[in-house]
C-alpha cells in the first residue's frame, strides 16, 4: 500500500499532520508512507522513524512549471491513496492528476469535485458544542481507514539533535532553564515584546532562559536579550541556531516552554513538552491549542467584541488597541513554571 500525506501550509499544519501518518502506520504498519509540505518544512521531517520519502513543493518558484513537475513524480510513483489535508487549489490539482484509486480531501478544496471521499472542514463548534482539534478535524479523513480516534502528533528527535543540545548547555553552564518563543509570522498572534520582558523578571532566578525562533526572529530576541540584561537571570538567544529537531530536543528537556499561538506550540506537542500557550488575537477554540500532558493556555480575561478578528492573525489590529495581547497579565503566565 502506498500512500501520500500532503500539507503543503506553514510548519506548525505539517508537524500536526504528522498525527496522520502517525495512524496510518499504527493501522497499516507496512504501508509505504510519502508526505509532500512546503519547501522549508521538511526540516520537521527529519529523522522520522518510518515515513518513506518526503516531497517537496517549492511555491517561490515558477508555480506551473513546479506543479506540472509534481503531477509527474507523484502520478509516475503509483499511490493507492492521496490524502490532501491542505484546502487549497495547488495541492487539490496534485490530488486530481494523482492517479490514485483513493482521493480523500476536505470539501472546501476546489478541486473536490475529485475526490473520491470529501470531508467538511469544520471549524467551531460541532453539532453537539464540542470543538475539534486540528488533529481531530484531520482524523476525519482517515476514520474508514482507521478509527476517529487521533494519533498524537510526532517528532523523532535524534541522538544526534540531543547531542547538540546538551553540548550548548554545557558550554553555557545551564542546568535549568525555561524556554521562550516569543515572535510568530503574524502580529496579532505575538504577545508584545515587553510583556516577555515582564514574564523573565517573574520567573525563577535559578532558571536561565533561553529563546527560541527561527533566523528570521533572532533580532527580535536579541532585543529582548538587552532589554533583559539587567535582570538577575540568565538570558541565551539560540533564535536561528538550531533546527526544528534541535528546537524539539532543547523543548523536551525545559521545565517550560512559553509559546504564541505559532509552530513552536506545536513543537512542544509533538515531543510531550511541558508548555505554557498565549493566545491573542486567535482561540483555542479554533483547534490549534496544546496537547501535552502538562499544558496551560493564557488568554485575556476582558469579554472583547473584536476577539477573534479571524482565522489568522493579522498585520497589525484591525481596532488598534489590540488589547487582546497587552491585557494577559505576566504573573498569570508566569504563574505556570514549576519552582
Amino acid at each position: 500500500m502506498k500512500v501520500l500525506v500532503i500539507q503543503t501550509a506553514f510548519l506548525g499544519d505539517v508537524i500536526l499532520a504528522t498525527a496522520i501518518a502517525e495512524k496510518l502506520h499504527q493501522r497499516f504498519p507496512d504501508a509505504r508512507i510519502d508526505m509532500l509540505v512546503k519547501q522549508g518544512n521538511e526540516t520537521a521531517l527529519e529523522h522520522h522513524a518510518f515515513l518513506n520519502r518526503v516531497l517537496t513543493f517549492n511555491k517561490k518558484k515558477n508555480r506551473l512549471q513546479e506543479l506540472l513537475r509534481l503531477c509527474r513524480l507523484i502520478s509516475s510513483t503509483g499511490y493507492d491513496t492521496v490524502i490532501n489535508l491542505h484546502r487549497f487549489a495547488s495541492s487539490g490539482f496534485l490530488t486530481w492528476c494523482s492517479g490514485a484509486r483513493q482521493r480523500v480531501g476536505f470539501s472546501s478544496n476546489p478541486f473536490s469535485f475529485c475526490y473520491t471521499r470529501r470531508v467538511v472542514h469544520a471549524i467551531g463548534a460541532g453539532a453537539d458544542g464540542t470543538f475539534l482539534h486540528e488533529t481531530e478535524r484531520n482524523q476525519r479523513l482517515i476514520e474508514h481507514l482507521t478509527d476517529p480516534l487521533p494519533a498524537r502528533p510526532r517528532i523523532y528527535v535524534s541522538a544526534q539533535s540531543r547531542e547538540r543540545i546538551h553540548a550548548l548547555l554545557k558550554e553555557q553552564d545551564v542546568k535549568q532553564f525555561v524556554c521562550l518563543a516569543p515572535a510568530s509570522v503574524w502580529f496579532t498572534k505575538q504577545w508584545p515584546q515587553e510583556k516577555w520582558i515582564e514574564l523573565i523578571s517573574m520567573l525563577p532566578a535559578d532558571k536561565a532562559v533561553v529563546l527560541i525562533g527561527g533566523s528570521d526572529d533572532f533580532a527580535g530576541c536579541q532585543a529582548i536579550c538587552r532589554q533583559a540584561a539587567a535582570l538577575p537571570r540568565r538570558v541565551i538567544n539560540l533564535a536561528g541556531r538550531l533546527s526544528v529537531n534541535e528546537t524539539a530536543a532543547l523543548m523536551e528537556q525545559a521545565a517550560m516552554n512559553y509559546v504564541n499561538d505559532s509552530a513552536p506550540l506545536h513543537i512542544a506537542s509533538a515531543v510531550n513538552a511541558p508548555v505554557t500557550a498565549v493566545f491573542c488575537s486567535t482561540v483555542p477554540a479554533f483547534g490549534f491549542g496544546p496537547l501535552s500532558e502538562r499544558s496551560f493556555v493564557l488568554e485575556t480575561e476582558e469579554q472583547l467584541s473584536c476577539r477573534p478578528c479571524g482565522l489568522h492573525g493579522h498585520r497589525r489590529c484591525p481596532q488598534g488597541h489590540f488589547r487582546c495581547a497587552y491585557s494577559i497579565s505576566p504573573r498569570r503566565v508566569a504563574a505556570t513554571c514549576p519552582v
